[in-house]
């Protein structure tokens, strides 16, 4: 589970049309921590995990696995 919560948050990241500096900002962690959860198997605490959904429109059953969209 947690392997597919990594790789779908990886997709969108990578996908996302900001810069990981932007990201960084909407969420209030710095840009190394974006790049983190890109490049290692950190994940991020829950309430960033709630604003990177809000901020970049995610599904968060989605990242989670809880839907395939």
């Amino acid at each position: 589970m947690e392997e597919l919560i990594k790789e779908r948050l990886i997709e969108e990241l990578t996908a996302c049309s900001l810069t990981k500096k932007e990201i960084a900002k909407k969420v209030g962690v710095s840009p190394e921590m974006i790049t983190q959860y890109i490049t290692t198997k950190k994940l991020p605490k829950l309430d960033t995990f709630a604003k990177l959904c809000k901020e970049l429109d995610l599904s968060a059953n989605y990242i989670l696995g809880l839907s395939d969209q």
